[in-house]
């Protein structure tokens, strides 16, 4: 009889999806929520009627459909769009198309976008602000006949710039775990 020997064979590494880290192993889906619904409260001030004005909720709704787009997509960004559509009486809708078209630009340059730091996120996110934003403008011209100026260009000028800086503070709890871990060994 002849023995076999059983052939070694080096493991085979399992293949996993690349993308960033999971929110909940590290905040919480109650954070995310927390802070969204904070921003929209913040959003229904009268400080939005500047036409200028950055728009947080925007930012804070892009940031997290790129942290933990399992959570957090089109149809999110579709209701808070809504809710913000009918507070300000305006054409049904038409922030809702504004809001999914930037998650959408946002989730389908995602990979990217996560390797860079907060700055050159803004960066690459600028298009994807200025566009969802022209489109909403040119829409909203069209129903009223009226060209609104170019204000909304530094609104989403102001929108891409404050990206690193709310990007940062949304950050700040996952950065103290980090810390208290590291602290701990």
């Amino acid at each position: 009889m002849r023995q076999t020997r059983p052939s070694k064979k080096p493991p085979m590494p399992m293949a996993h999806a690349v993308g960033p880290e999971s929110v909940e192993a590290t905040m919480g889906a109650g954070y995310v929520w927390a802070t969204m619904l904070l921003v929209w409260v913040l959003s229904l001030l009268p400080w939005r009627v500047w036409h200028a004005a950055p728009d947080l909720l925007l930012l804070v709704i892009t940031f997290w459909s790129l942290r933990d787009s399992r959570h957090v997509g089109m149809v999110v960004a579709f209701f808070f769009g809504l809710t913000l559509d009918v507070h300000d009486v305006g054409p049904l809708g038409l922030q809702a198309l504004m809001f999914t078209l930037t998650v959408y630009g946002a989730q389908a340059m995602q990979r990217r976008v996560l390797r860079f730091n907060l700055v050159q996120q803004g960066i690459h996110l600028l298009p994807v602000f200025v566009g969802a934003k022209l489109v909403m403008v040119l829409i909203g011209a069209f129903l009223v006949s009226a060209w609104p100026g170019w204000s909304w260009l530094l609104s989403a000028l102001l929108t891409a710039a404050l990206w690193p800086l709310v990007s940062w503070l949304l950050l700040l709890p996952q950065h103290r775990l980090d810390d208290a871990e590291g602290g701990s060994a």
